[in-house]
């Protein structure tokens, strides 16, 4: 019996590798999946594109809903970083906002985006409304998420709360603070206000709107330099847009 266990012993070894790398290749396949298909994509597509069975995924994230706000954690973050990295190493506006931009449209993040800080103007509200700076939400209320919109002009901290729920079959119920998109903003957000300030930004650009450039600027095509050229070149047109231009 002391034989036979120290002989099969070694093999559990082998058994964790393979489970670190089948997690690494549903977690690739997530974010391609859910960036050509949005996160509604079904589970069963992400397993085939892992080339491992549903069950093996599930095993890993025992939800949808688990593996969706892994990957919106993740890109959320990396978005944090480039723009943090953008602030830290450009000193003119314009070339730091210029450089987060392009740089994360290059990553492909902005298909990955939580849905909820792409939102502006919902619920009724008008794009351009002002916002209670502050205003605590009533006990009980819909779950909120932070929405990227600034008034016009406004600093980094006027940010519009809009109460927000998703459909859960999507595994996209309280996407918001809880995947980092908070302080996504708030970076974001001292990129455009320095931008504006310098005079070379558009007054009525938003923070959304940047964000709506990174998830606009990065199409998904099956070619990888057909993509990239096509990625660049939206860019630039939309850079041109959001440029400020002498009344």
């Amino acid at each position: 019996m002391g034989t036979a266990g120290a002989a099969s012993a070694p093999r559990s070894a082998p058994l964790r590798v393979d489970a670190q790398r089948n997690l690494e290749h549903v977690l690739r396949a997530a974010r391609e999946v859910f960036g050509e298909l949005g996160y509604g994509a079904p589970m069963e597509d992400v397993a085939r594109r892992a080339r491992v069975g549903v069950g093996t995924v599930y095993r890993r994230f025992p939800s949808k809903d688990v593996l969706v706000r892994r990957i919106a954690e993740e890109e959320t973050s990396r978005l944090t970083e480039q723009a943090r990295t953008a602030l830290g190493q450009e000193e003119k506006p314009w070339s730091a906002l210029s450089r987060f931009l392009r740089t994360s449209v290059a990553s492909g993040a902005g298909r990955l985006l939580p849905p909820q800080v792409l939102r502006v103007g919902v619920d009724g509200e008008e794009p351009g409304a002002p916002a209670a700076s502050g205003a605590a939400s009533a006990p009980g209320a819909v779950d909120e998420a932070r929405v990227p919109q600034q008034r016009q002009g406004a600093g980094q901290d006027d940010f519009r709360v809009v109460g927000q729920r998703s459909g859960g079959a999507d595994g996209l119920d309280g996407l918001g603070e809880d995947t980092g998109a908070v302080e996504l903003l708030e970076v974001v957000g001292r990129l455009v206000d320095r931008a504006r300030e310098s005079g070379e930004l558009r007054r009525d650009v938003t923070v959304a709107d940047v964000l709506l450039v990174i998830a606009t600027a990065a199409p998904s095509l099956p070619d990888a330099a057909q993509q990239a050229a096509a990625s660049a070149r939206l860019l630039d047109i939309l850079l041109e847009g959001l440029r400020s231009r002498p009344a």
